[in-house]
């Protein structure tokens, strides 16, 4: 059998590897090269150099299944699974039928074609799959994703159904069906299947918080504290089907500072912020998950003349900072990633705005360091930052995000606090930052003097993140 009947000496057709779009979104058609000569023929069925290029996502087969089917007319389907496949044909010729059955706006859509040794199809989770063969002795093969599991969610649909209404070439009443595809529902009986879930770790800490308000009432969202899953754990690979989720935001950190500086600490901090991150980062690249983390200006030692890029150096000063840069590292191996590089963040629960406004309430007189310069980030700037670049997939990669604004050191922010809450700004002593390490009773773990991020990068996604004198006055008005 050549590709549809053509002289195996004089083949023309598929010299170019082409991707078109249907109707259906995410499913995709493809003409395949199929060189031919007097012998027979031959294709690069699955090519991964040539076909990501081309427009197909790179899915990570795990997989590859062959039916055989003999007569003319064999019909099996509509079949929808949570894995993606790519399916194509060896020998013979058949009317393919897909149905969208994922939950959202295009859920019963429907797209046909025929498919022979030079057309492959791409088909992503969720969409039905079937199929009528058209020539005896036709093999029809597909790669998966994914293995089969009785812990997954799956939809059918009747192959007779009203609304769909697909005009098989061979009517269904000429052809023999399982008695399992004989009795799916009809489409306003399916169960779609769920969009992807995007897993928040650490969901009770300040950037938990924001996320969780960030995408209220989002059903795609899971929330994980430590009780529902620990990351220092053992089994964390099994500890869930991980299958399930497109998106794994790690808002987990060991962020004492201070006490990271102390035995005890440094093994927390490099537990958490590395060894539990690097199991996360494994299982990430091993299921096709997007990795969302959290850095810190903390991996740069703050000498430089300017805002720091995503491209300088990492220079961490104390051991918090190099568990961070450790992080990023892993983080970076992850085919799909993104690190957000943040500082000075405010949010829930105890933080430097919170302190100063409680002092100028007390009538306590701080000193306060007045030659670290950076800018506050607020953990809502944070959260919309991972929903903006994830829905607008942006380039993979790492992108600082903070406040926008002209920078100040923590001794004019402490001013700041105390004029916005209705009290004498001069009441705030600056201090050199040897004076106050010199004055602390207990150990002080290093700081970078300069912690000004370049912002370029992310707002040239299309994310605008507002300034930092704007956003202090909202938060301490809330």
């Amino acid at each position: 059998m050549h590709p549809r009947g053509s002289d195996p000496v004089t083949i023309e057709f598929g010299k170019h590897l082409t991707v078109t779009e249907t109707t259906i979104p995410g499913l995709v058609v493809l003409e395949l090269p199929v060189h031919g000569d007097s012998r027979g023929w031959f294709k690069e069925n699955w090519q991964l150099e040539k076909m990501v290029p081309a427009g197909l996502p790179d899915f990570g087969p795990v997989q590859n299944n062959i039916s055989f089917n003999d007569a003319v007319g064999t019909t099996r389907g509509i079949h929808a699974e949570p894995w993606d496949k790519y399916v194509s044909v060896a020998t013979g010729r058949i009317f393919g039928a897909w149905v969208d059955l994922r939950e959202g706006p295009t859920f019963g859509a429907v797209f046909t074609t025929e498919l022979d040794p030079s057309r492959a199809i791409y088909v992503p989770r969720g969409v039905g799959n079937s199929y009528q063969t058209l020539e005896p002795d036709t093999a029809y093969t597909y790669l998966v994703n994914d293995h089969w599991s009785a812990a997954a969610t799956y939809s059918f649909l009747n192959l007779a159904d009203e609304t769909a209404a697909i005009a098989w070439p061979i009517p269904l009443a000429d052809v023999e069906i399982s008695e399992k595809d004989k009795n799916h529902p009809r489409l306003a009986d399916v169960t779609p299947i769920p969009a992807k879930k995007i897993l928040v770790v650490g969901a009770n800490g300040q950037l938990g918080l924001a996320l969780r308000a960030e995408y209220v009432d989002d059903p795609r969202l899971e929330f994980a504290g430590r009780e529902e899953l620990d990351l220092a754990a053992p089994g964390l690979e099994t500890a869930r089907r991980w299958r399930d989720y497109a998106t794994i935001v790690n808002a987990a950190a060991y962020t004492a500072v201070d006490m990271a500086e102390t035995a005890e600490g440094r093994s927390e901090a490099w537990g958490a912020n590395v060894t539990a991150l690097t199991t996360l980062a494994r299982i990430a690249a091993a299921h096709g998950i997007t990795l969302v983390h959290i850095s810190s200006d903390y991996v740069f030692d703050g000498t430089k003349d300017g805002a720091y890029t995503e491209q300088d150096p990492l220079t961490p000063l104390g051991v918090y900072g190099q568990t961070k840069a450790a992080g990023d590292q892993v983080v970076a191996t992850v085919p799909r990633h993104y690190i957000l590089r943040t500082s000075w963040v405010i949010g829930e629960g105890n933080n430097f705005v919170r302190t100063m406004a409680s002092l100028a309430e007390r009538g306590i007189d701080p000193k306060v360091v007045n030659d670290q310069t950076g800018r506050l980030t607020f953990t809502p700037t944070i959260a919309a930052a991972v929903r903006h670049l994830l829905e607008t997939e942006a380039p993979f990669g790492v992108y600082n995000v903070t406040s926008d604004g002209e920078p100040a050191t923590w001794f004019e922010i402490a001013r700041e606090v105390f004029a916005l809450t209705g009290h004498d700004p001069l009441r705030v002593t600056g201090v050199s930052t040897e004076d106050y390490f010199a004055a602390a009773t207990t150990r002080v773990a290093p700081r970078p003097r300069n912690s000004v991020l370049d912002l370029r990068r992310v707002q040239e996604t299309g994310f605008t993140p507002l300034a930092s004198g704007v956003l202090l006055r909202d938060y301490l008005s809330s």
